[in-house]
């Protein structure tokens, strides 16, 4: 699948370091600093430099590294939805009690694609249902 990129300023695109990982790397792309620092215990959204147009019927999805993860950071996981095309940005929480500093082009987290299931909500499904069991409904 091909998903185009809108550009907001992006140093790099989104990468995978093996063809068959599941995650695309995402870097730092802080737009008038050259680096942000999270605080102990506090969220930040962290913008990416670019936007996605994602095919409808699926979404995207900024995970954590696993080597951040180990130590505190992780990221939130709001999906960013196929009608959405503006930058993006990945929502990092620091759960340690150290500030982190992350400069442009650092590695933050890893994007993923993943399918989405349209579910009409519906309050009545007309199917009437009994509490029988076994041979309940006749032969």
């Amino acid at each position: 699948m091909k998903i185009k990129v809108i550009d907001f300023g992006y140093s790099k695109l989104p990468e995978r370091k093996h063809y068959n990982d599941a995650g695309a790397d995402v870097r730092v792309c802080m737009h008038n600093k050259d680096a942000v620092t999270i605080w102990p215990h506090t969220t930040e959204a962290i913008p990416l430099g670019y936007g996605l147009e994602i095919p409808d019927g699926y979404m995207a999805c900024i995970f954590p590294r696993s080597g951040l993860s180990k130590n505190g950071i992780v990221c939130e996981l709001p999906p960013v939805d196929s009608g959405y095309h503006g930058e993006i940005h990945a929502i990092v929480h620091n759960g340690s009690n150290v500030k982190q500093q992350f400069k442009n082009g650092e590695r933050i987290g890893q994007l993923v694609i993943l399918p989405v299931i349209m579910a009409d909500f519906v309050t009545d499904f007309g199917d009437e249902r009994g509490v029988g069991a076994f041979g309940s409904t006749g032969l």
